[in-house]
This record gives C-alpha cells, sequence and structure tokens, in this order.
C-alpha cells in the first residue's frame, strides 16, 4: 500500500464520519440549499442529458435535484456497475423499477437505454472529501475515476457537504478532478493544479 492510499484510508474515514454526523433536518436543508448553486453553473439551463446518483451513506440527496431536473425536463440517467466495475449511465424515468446493485444502491434495470458517458452535459458525483483544485476522494471503489478517465465533454460537479471540504486531496495518477462542487453553501470552481 502506498503512502497516498494510507492517507486516503484515513482521510475517507474521517470525512465519511463527519458527515455521519449531520442530523437528518440538516441533511434534508442542505440538499435543498444545493439547488441554488446548482442552478448557478454555467451550463444548466442549456444541459439536456444529467447523470445524477442515488445518496447512499450520508452523501447529498439528490432528491430535490431530480424534482426540479424532470420539471424542466432534462433527461436523467443513474449510474449502473458494469462486470468491467465501471459505470454506465442507464435512463432514469420517473416511474422506473430499480433494482439493489451489490451495495444495495438502487439502479436501473439493465435493459434501459444507456447514454455514452461523452453524450452527457453534466454529471453529478457523489463526493466524501473535496479540494479547491477539484481533487474530489469518493468511497474507494474508482468506479467514476475508472469511468470518466480521458474522457471529455461533460462537466464534472461533485456535491458535498460544505464541511468535507479540506486543503488538498491527495491523487494518484488515475484520479479524475472535479470542474466544479456544489455544496450547502455556495458553488465552487475548481482551480487548476498541476501533478508532479
Amino acid at each position: 500500500m502506498t503512502d497516498i492510499q494510507r492517507k486516503k484510508i484515513h482521510l475517507r474515514s474521517a470525512l465519511r464520519q463527519r458527515r455521519n454526523t449531520l442530523l437528518p433536518t440538516q441533511q434534508l436543508v442542505a440538499a435543498q440549499a444545493v439547488i441554488n448553486a446548482i442552478v448557478a453553473l454555467p451550463n444548466w439551463e442549456s444541459a439536456q442529458s444529467i447523470a445524477l446518483y442515488l445518496a447512499a451513506d450520508g452523501e447529498i440527496s439528490t432528491c430535490a435535484l431530480e424534482a426540479l431536473a424532470r420539471g424542466i425536463p432534462k433527461k436523467l440517467f443513474l449510474p449502473r456497475i458494469t462486470a468491467a466495475n465501471g459505470l454506465c449511465f442507464t435512463r432514469w424515468h420517473a416511474d422506473a423499477f430499480l433494482l439493489p446493485n451489490r451495495y444495495n444502491i438502487p439502479e436501473p434495470a439493465e435493459s434501459e437505454v444507456h447514454c455514452p458517458v461523452s453524450d452527457l452535459d453534466i454529471i453529478f458525483i457523489p463526493t466524501v472529501g473535496w479540494d479547491q483544485y477539484g481533487g474530489r476522494l469518493g468511497m474507494g471503489g474508482g468506479f467514476y475515476d475508472r469511468t470518466l478517465s480521458g474522457i471529455s465533454g461533460p462537466l464534472l460537479v461533485g456535491l458535498a457537504h460544505e464541511n468535507q471540504r479540506v486543503a488538498e486531496i491527495p491523487l494518484e495518477t488515475w484520479d479524475i478532478v472535479l470542474d466544479y462542487v456544489a455544496t450547502d453553501i455556495g458553488l465552487y470552481r475548481c482551480q487548476t493544479r498541476s501533478r508532479c
């Protein structure tokens, strides 16, 4: 195990504990407040195809965002775990029957329409920790990193609680970086960081 991997494990544990101390009412208020940040995204109005996620383990809920997007209307997609341990983004209709995956997170049936990643306008990504440079710490499975590596086109937006911000996320060469982070406090455009 590398030094960066050890740092990530420690940081992930601390940040998950931090966000799990939030009360249900605080979680609800945060999810509603994130909407104000999202509508400030530069291409929010023109975006047609949007990837969301279903929150677990204290992540920012996307229920309010789902309702907003469906009301406009925008096409919504949810991630499905593939056999190759990546993600494919599957059309999410309001009345769709969702099935639990191996992590017990609901996802659309495999028979639903898939959207190529490069055809999505915005991908909202669950975030355990983040920094001003777009460094993102996820749950450790690497699903988003594997899927989005080398892809251009969609705007990558992390959704997080403000209290998940740290000075710097340790990154490995395969880690993706975010374009924006939307929190309960506001919208942050990520700065460029050169990798050593």
